[in-house]
């Protein structure tokens, strides 16, 4: 077995990893290069065995090398490992890098332009600012087999740090496309031949438990605090989750999760019904 060649960094002005530098001030001021970073084992993991995006570089805490030799091995031919002190490897990315492990990723990968001709069920995402509840969505999507992912132009970056680490790595692999409006989208999807469920506290709405799921579903969730806005309520179906006396809402993430579970729950009744 061919040994695993990492090149040392000595320095924060190395050029060679110029992609980590000041990884905290460009997620604050959102610039980006067509780059994203992911943190963490799990992400590389994902990164490396089931990403659609191609990696670039990595850099790594030197005392993680020797742990990590078997996954860092299916590094594609070319792409550089670089190894780091602590200090040092913190100094580069402006923040305390507690898990040792950073990877730069191209966002060059094709988006899926139209609907998948077996998609079934899609989420779409419609003014969510929060990464948290971005990358939530996309773990609960990925839990409750959703196909696809579209998210309006107003969403954060599903490929920001955060949102990767928060989706345990699946906003690297499940194929989502972001840009237009939550009506375009609607447009696209109607024309497809789904459903359009709308999800609204409302009274108004038809209650979840009512629902029967059709052949294709799309979930519609909007922003925490305002909602979905009416012009998009009325195209779509509004439904409402029922909820204890006093409370009136979940958090975004957590009702898109309690959807997708009646969804799945019930089409896999129906595949086992006899």
């Amino acid at each position: 077995m061919t040994r695993l060649v990492a090149e040392h960094i000595e320095t924060p002005e190395d050029p060679r990893i110029a992609p980590f530098r000041g990884i905290r001030e460009r997620d604050l001021h959102r610039t980006g290069d067509g780059r994203f970073i992911v943190e963490g084992r799990v992400a590389l993991d994902i990164l490396l065995r089931r990403s659609r995006f191609p990696v670039e570089s990595v850099l790594i805490r030197r005392s993680r090398l020797a742990g990590l030799e078997g996954l860092l091995r299916m590094l594609p031919e070319g792409v550089p490992l670089y190894v780091a002190e602590p200090e040092l490897m913190s100094t580069i990315a402006g923040f305390p890098i507690h898990r040792g492990i950073l990877a730069c990723a191209s966002k060059i990968a094709p988006q899926p332009s139209g609907m998948a001709a077996d998609a079934r069920t899609v989420l779409m995402l419609n003014g969510l600012s929060n990464h948290d509840n971005v990358g939530a969505a996309f773990r609960n999507a990925a839990a409750f087999g959703v196909d696809l992912v579209l998210l309006d132009h107003t969403c954060c970056d599903p490929l920001y740090r955060k949102a990767i680490r928060v989706s345990a790595g699946t906003s690297l692999w499940l194929p989502y496309r972001r840009g237009g409006t939550g009506a375009e989208q609607i447009s696209e999807l109607r024309s497809a031949g789904f459903e359009i469920w709308g999800l609204t506290p409302s009274a108004e709405a038809s209650k979840l438990s009512d629902m029967t799921v059709p052949p294709r579903l799309a979930l519609l969730l909007g922003p925490e605090g305002p909602g979905l806005s009416g012009d998009l309520l009325r195209v779509s179906e509004p439904v409402r989750i029922p909820m204890a006396k006093g409370v009136d809402s979940l958090n975004v993430a957590t009702a898109g999760a309690v959807v997708l579970n009646h969804v799945f729950t019930q089409r896999r009744a129906s595949v086992h019904r006899p």
